[in-house]
């Protein structure tokens, strides 16, 4: 079968503004990843095309894109779930949206990564250590408290298709509310407060209009606006 991919391409150094370069390529099989096939452009067709990706596997996060309007990872989206018709697949790939282009399908991520350090996404706990030697235990109930959002592989798809956020970057963003989420709720660590102040902020929690958008962009099938529900009532002091 073919595959008809139209990719939006931006290089600053040459363009004023973006553009759609459009490819075709033949012997394409229903398991090929859009990632093997963005591979196969670059490789075969157009070496100036850029790209992020790493591991291929779903678990960099590396390379989250808008895939036929909808944010996902190229590695992990296949050609069979894309509407295949009589041998021939198309595909819309961009960059995803709220962040500022480098090229083509490269962003600048450090903003996300900002927020994502604000949160303070790290255990703090100021106790000594067990005097046995062994890691502070915890109970199986509560590590299930904040199981879902250690997923989180950062690749900001869900960040990057909230309105809120398309709005106005300075909202923290979905991606780091989970990963404070995650220990806000760690019954071992004692940084709960600090990280609940940060998000209790103007462009914290308040930000979310629970559209949504970030539980269905989740690759990873995270439920995001969950878990941001659970951190708007630890701050209010309501029951999570």
């Amino acid at each position: 079968m073919q595959a008809k991919l139209r990719i939006r391409r931006y290089n600053p150094e040459n363009d004023k503004k973006s553009w759609w370069g459009e490819y075709t390529l033949q012997n394409v099989l229903r398991t090929d990843s859009v990632l093997d096939l963005l591979h196969r452009v670059k490789w075969e067709q157009d070496g100036t095309l850029a790209l992020r990706r790493s591991c291929a596997h779903g678990v960099c996060g590396s390379d989250a894109m808008r895939i036929n309007g909808a944010n996902a990872l190229a590695c992990k989206t296949l050609v069979s779930r894309l509407g295949v018709k009589n041998d021939t697949v198309k595909i819309q790939v961009e960059p995803i949206l709220g962040m500022k282009v480098e090229k083509d399908l490269i962003v600048d991520m450090e903003p996300f990564f900002d927020h994502y350090r604000s949160v303070m996404p790290f255990f703090i706990n100021e106790q000594p250590a067990p005097a046995d030697g062994r890691e502070r235990l915890q109970s199986p109930e509560d590590r299930e408290r904040f199981d879902d959002t250690t997923k989180c592989i950062l690749c900001a798809a869900c960040t990057s298709s909230c309105p809120s956020f398309w709005a106005d970057g300075r909202y923290v963003g979905p991606a780091a509310i989970v990963q404070a989420h995650r220990f806000v709720f760690d019954s071992r660590d004692e940084g709960a407060a600090e990280r609940l102040e940060v998000l209790s902020d103007t462009f914290g929690v308040w930000k979310c209009r629970t559209i949504f958008n970030c539980t269905n962009a989740c690759p990873r099938d995270i439920k995001v606006t969950e878990a941001i529900a659970d951190v708007k009532m630890a701050i209010t002091g309501g029951k999570v």
